[in-house]
C-alpha cells in the first residue's frame, strides 16, 4: 500500500502529556491543515512506533482514539486510513476545538478550558447508551452493500419466514450456544426488531388479562408498559446487592398464582447487580415449584469487565420455564433493531404467528448485513475494541466521582453494563437536584424512572459509555457544582 506522506511525530517525553496523546494530536493537525486527506493511508502501527522509538501498544492507542472519533477508519488487511467523514469534521463550524473534543485523559494538573460553544451544549448521562460515535461505518455499509446485491441476486425481496432469516438465527444461535451456553435447536429462537419487541411478544405469548406477573421494584420501565398493556396484574418484588429477594418471591408465590416474572440478571436495570449464582438456582427452582415462567432479558451481557462472566439462567439446564430475550442493537447502535428470544418450540411459533399479523417479517436486509458480521467476526472484533474504550472511560468516571462526589455519593462499582447507579446522601434533595442539573445542562436519569411510583428515591443513573473523557470530566464538574450549591443553601437556610 502506497503511503505518499512522510508522517513525523515529535515526541516530547517530558512535556506531562501522554505520548499516544501527542501521536493523536499530530494527526489531527495534519488532517486540519489538510496535509492528510480523506483517504490517505497512515504508516502502519509497527512501522511508526520504530520510527519514533516507541511501544507499538502506544501507537495502536492512538489510532483507536482517533479511529472511534471518526477522524481514521481501519480496513481489514489494507490498513488505516484517513476517514472521507473528516471533510463534515473540518467544515461543520459547530464542532468542539479538537483539543476538548478527544476521549484522552486528562492530565492530573491540566484544567480544561472549554469553548463558547460547548459550555452551552448540554452533557447527557444517557441510561447506559453505547457511544455511536465508535460505530465501523464502512464495515457496515459494505455488509449492507453485499446484502442488497445478494437480495437482488438471489430474489430475497419477497416475504420470508417472520420468525426471521435462517442464517442470521443460526449465527446468534451458535453464538449464544457457544459463549452463554445455551442448549437451544434453531426451532427455538426468533428474531424481533430490538429486546423491546422480544419483550413485547413474549407479553403477548404469555399474558391474558388478569394474570399475575413480578417485576422488581426497580425495573426497565418500557418491560412494565408492555406487560400493563396486556392488561396484567402487576406485582412487584424486592431486590437487594445479590439480585431479587427469591424468599419474597416465594411469599407472592404462596399468595397468588404467578404467570411469569421479568428480570436483568446479568445487569439488573437500573442497580447494574448481578444476580447471584445461588438465586438465580433458587428462582429457577421456584419457577418449577409454582409453575410460572422466568423472562430473562440478558441486558448488557456484551459488556463485561470482568474474567468470569454468570451464565444467563437459560443456560444452568434444558428448562421449559426461561424465555431469554437478547439484543445487538447496544452492539452495533440502536438504530439497527435486532432483537431475539430463545424459548420452547409452542412460544417461538406463537411470536412468529403475532409478527406475521402486525409486522409480517423483520428487515431481511439489515438480519442478512448483521449475519455476515457476525459470521465473519467483525462483531466479535468490535466488541473487543469498544470494549477496551467503554473500560477506560469507566475506570475514568469512577475515579472522578471518588474524587470530586465522595462526599454527597456512594457506589459500588458494577462488572458489566455501560452505567453507574449513584446512591445519594439524604442530606439531598433529590427533585431540587434533577431540576437544578437541567440548569447546569446536564442531564440526569432519577431513580424514579424505574419505579412504579412517584416517590422520591434518592439514586440516579448515569450512563458513561457514549461520552469521552472530556465530556465526562465537564459532567461531573458540573454534577458537583449542583450538589455544591444545594449544600451552601442548606447552610444560609
Amino acid at each position: 500500500m502506497l503511503r505518499p506522506w512522510e508522517l513525523n511525530v515529535d515526541i516530547v517525553r517530558e512535556s506531562g502529556t501522554a505520548i499516544h496523546v501527542q501521536i493523536a494530536q499530530k494527526i489531527i493537525t495534519d488532517i486540519q491543515s489538510g496535509r492528510f486527506t480523506a483517504g490517505v493511508a497512515l504508516p502502519g502501527t509497527r512501522d511508526l512506533a520504530s520510527k519514533i522509538n516507541v511501544n507499538r501498544k502506544t501507537v495502536i492507542q492512538a489510532y483507536d482514539e482517533l479511529i472511534a472519533q471518526g477522524w481514521l477508519i481501519s480496513e481489514s488487511k489494507r490498513g488505516t486510513f484517513v476517514s472521507s467523514r473528516v471533510l463534515a469534521i473540518n467544515h461543520n463550524k459547530k464542532s468542539l476545538n479538537i483539543q476538548h473534543q478527544t476521549s484522552y485523559p486528562l492530565h492530573k494538573e491540566a484544567t480544561p478550558i472549554l469553548s463558547k460553544r460547548q459550555d452551552q451544549d448540554f452533557i447527557h448521562f444517557s441510561e447506559g447508551m453505547p457511544d455511536i460515535r465508535l460505530l465501523p461505518f464502512e464495515m457496515i455499509s459494505r455488509a449492507m452493500r453485499h446484502a442488497l446485491i445478494y437480495s437482488a441476486r438471489n430474489k430475497k425481496s419477497a416475504y420470508g419466514d417472520p420468525k426471521g432469516t435462517m442464517i442470521l438465527r443460526e449465527a446468534i444461535l451458535q453464538m449464544l450456544n457457544i459463549e452463554r451456553r445455551l442448549h437451544a435447536n434453531i426451532e427455538n429462537i426468533c428474531i424481533a426488531r430490538g429486546s423491546q419487541m422480544a419483550i413485547f411478544l413474549a407479553a403477548r405469548v404469555l399474558i391474558e388479562a388478569g394474570d399475575c406477573v413480578v417485576l422488581e421494584q426497580l425495573t426497565n420501565p418500557l418491560a412494565r408498559e408492555a406487560f400493563k398493556s396486556c392488561s396484567a396484574n402487576i406485582l412487584s418484588v424486592s431486590h437487594d446487592n445479590e439480585g431479587i429477594e427469591v424468599n419474597s418471591l416465594e411469599l407472592l408465590c404462596v399468595q397468588y398464582k404467578i404467570r411469569a416474572i421479568y428480570v436483568t440478571p446479568h445487569n439488573q436495570i437500573p442497580t447494574t447487580v448481578s444476580m447471584s449464582q445461588e438465586r438465580r438456582q433458587r428462582l429457577l427452582a421456584l419457577a418449577e415449584q409454582y409453575d410460572f415462567y422466568i423472562i430473562e432479558d440478558d441486558s448488557d451481557h456484551e459488556f463485561n469487565f470482568s474474567p468470569t462472566i454468570a451464565i444467563p439462567i437459560a443456560s444452568m439446564q434444558k428448562s421449559n420455564r426461561v424465555i431469554h430475550i437478547g439484543s445487538l442493537s447496544k452492539v452495533i447502535t440502536p438504530s439497527f433493531r435486532i432483537g431475539y428470544i430463545v424459548a420452547p418450540i409452542d412460544i417461538i411459533n406463537q411470536c412468529a404467528h403475532h409478527i406475521s399479523i402486525t409486522d409480517r417479517q423483520g428487515d431481511i436486509i439489515t438480519e442478512l448485513a448483521i449475519a455476515e458480521l457476525l459470521h465473519t467476526g467483525e462483531i466479535k472484533r468490535h466488541i473487543l475494541r469498544t470494549q477496551k474504550i467503554y473500560e477506560e472511560r469507566r475506570t475514568f468516571i469512577s475515579s472522578l466521582i471518588n474524587k470530586e462526589l465522595s462526599e454527597f455519593v456512594s457506589f459500588r462499582l458494577a462488572e458489566s453494563g455501560l452505567a453507574i447507579w449513584l446512591q445519594i446522601s439524604q442530606a439531598t434533595d433529590i427533585t431540587k437536584l434533577i431540576r437544578d442539573a437541567t440548569l447546569e445542562k446536564i442531564s440526569i436519569t432519577p431513580a424514579t424512572h424505574f419505579s412504579c411510583s412517584n416517590h422520591p428515591i434518592q439514586a440516579i443513573r448515569l450512563g458513561y459509555a457514549d461520552l469521552n473523557h472530556d465530556e465526562i470530566f465537564s459532567g461531573i464538574h458540573r454534577l458537583k457544582a449542583v450538589f455544591l450549591n444545594q449544600q451552601a443553601k442548606l447552610m444560609h437556610a
